[in-house]
């Protein structure tokens, strides 16, 4: 059966996969864009069944018209697919607060604005998915990624409460979170922090290097990873947070083994500051 797919930044990457991918299997897809060229680009895929609509996730007044000009033209969202977002690469010290802020304003809250504007449609309908694509940087952390991954956290976190709160009402919410793919998220897609504090060259002007030398070189495959996702359309209970790639799932592994550990070895201390005299736990 036919759905209507909203698909935030179809220019390239795995927005633009999973968007092919749903076209080909016979969907119709509203993208949003940054310029009309890309517009037009994305347009050409499919004039019949898609449609492109240019947009800035930091431009919040223009989200939920957006949303409702794609159903004027497609008729109700089926599917959300939150991709749209970018990567900011520079140390915690030397990465300013403009920096953060712009990092949070197109992950996160452009993210919450989308889902917002089609929510309330799939909660009346009874029926509706949402993909919201963090990273597993939401999962685990690296070097020099401190403001993304704050960004790809939060939505894990926010994408985890969303999937409870509106599982009886029929809509299912997974967080997809992808490994490195042959995409140009660590080419000129990632905003690279100037550097400035020499102390911390020797950690992470390797880590730099290698980003950029290995960019658009992921072992994860773009057009799988849009196969994957559609393969959870209809699945009664899709999974609320899915990782994408071999990569993903060695490192997130690891990450948590690493904090798991951390949690074991200060158990005592934890449990020492329940009050003597009892009281209630939030669950």
């Amino acid at each position: 059966m036919s759905k209507t797919f909203l698909i935030t930044g179809v220019s390239t990457g795995l927005g633009r996969a999973v968007a092919r991918r749903a076209l080909a299997a016979g969907h119709q897809v509203a993208g949003t864009v940054r310029t009309e060229q890309h517009a037009a680009d994305f347009r050409a895929l499919d004039p019949e069944r898609a449609r492109a609509f240019v947009l800035d996730l930091t431009d919040a007044d223009r989200i939920e018209p957006t949303a409702r000009a794609a159903e004027a033209e497609l008729g109700p969202i089926d599917v959300l697919v939150a991709n749209a977002g970018y990567g900011l690469e520079g140390t915690f010290e030397e990465s300013s607060m403009d920096d953060l802020r712009r990092q949070f304003e197109v992950n996160v809250f452009g993210t919450v604005a989308t889902i917002k504007a089609v929510l309330p449609g799939m909660r009346e309908r009874r029926d509706g998915q949402i993909f919201v694509i963090t990273s597993m940087g939401g999962h685990t952390t690296f070097p020099g990624l401190a403001f993304y991954e704050g960004s790809k956290h939060a939505l894990e976190g926010i994408t985890d409460t969303l999937a409870q709160e509106v599982a009886q009402f029929g809509v299912r919410v997974t967080a997809v979170a992808p490994g490195a793919f042959k995409t140009d998220w660590a080419g000129r897609s990632l905003v690279r922090a100037p550097r400035s504090i020499a102390d911390y060259d020797a950690l992470f002007d390797p880590i730099r290097t290698r980003r950029q030398a290995l960019a658009g070189q992921g072992i994860g495959d773009p057009d799988r990873a849009g196969d994957a996702i559609l393969s959870l359309l209809d699945e009664e209970n899709p999974p609320v947070h899915l990782l994408l790639g071999s990569d993903a799932l060695r490192l997130v592994t690891a990450g948590r083994r690493r904090v798991q550990e951390d949690f074991d070895a200060w158990q005592d201390l934890t449990l020492s500051t329940d009050s003597v005299e009892g009281g209630v736990t939030v669950a």
